[in-house]
Parts: structure tokens; sequence; C-alpha cells
């Protein structure tokens, strides 16, 4: 199961890296719950795929597209439970952000059903997306 587990977030990432909009619909679960790390316009729980789709839609536009995870370090799976160890990116206007995080996903029945973010650099990602 783990090893499944560890294929779709690969997966995952990989739609992530590309855009491909379709393949991430296919991975989370239309019931999906979002857990959005900080104090800014994006943080909080967002509930099914509509809404993680309108918030990482509004992360593309308020970052004018450059909104990244431009690297994956490393994946590692227990059970349902699979973490990444990654580093994003982005820029907007004067501003900048690119910091190194940690995604936690708990996968069930093939398909991505709660998503937790975290941020080396909360205050700053705060800033970044106001």
């Amino acid at each position: 199961m783990t090893s499944a587990n560890i294929d779709i977030a690969r997966t995952y990432f990989q739609a992530v890296q590309t855009g491909d909009m379709a393949a991430l619909g296919g991975l989370l679960d239309a019931d999906i719950v979002w857990h959005q790390p900080g104090a800014n316009q994006f943080s909080g729980e967002h509930k099914g795929q509509g809404a993680v789709f309108q918030m990482l839609g509004s992360m593309m536009e308020t970052s004018r597209g450059t909104f990244a995870i431009d690297k994956i370090h490393t994946l590692m799976g227990n059970g349902d439970l699979v973490t990444a160890t990654i580093h994003f990116t982005g820029r907007r206007d004067n501003a900048s952000m690119s910091m190194d995080g940690v995604d936690l996903l708990r996968i069930e029945n093939g398909k991505i059903a709660e998503m937790w973010l975290f941020s080396a650099d909360p205050a700053s990602e705060d800033a970044f997306w106001g």
C-alpha cells in the first residue's frame, strides 16, 4: 500500500508541476479537505475539489502564474500517509518567495483525501500572499 501511495503522490506533484488540471482532478477526492497554513488570504481549511481548485487558481492569479513547486526533494510513506519535502517559489510585483516546505497527503482508496501543507518561513509566505 505504501509504495502505491507514494506513486500517487509522485503523480500528483508531476501534475502540479506541469499544470495538468485533468490529472489533478483525477487524483483529488471529490470531498478532499485541504489545510492551507498561515494567516493570509488563502489560509484555512478548504473542502471539496471546487474549493481547492478555486484557491489554487487564485494563487496562480495573485502570483501572475509564477507560483511553483520547483523541487521535490523526498517522498516518504507510512501506510495511508505520504510526506514530501519540497521547495516552492513565487513572484509578484516587487515581492518574491522561495522556501522549503513539507506537504502531507492522506490517501484513501487511491485518491488524495486530505492535504496538510507546512512552510519553512510562514511569516514570509503570509507577507507574500497578503
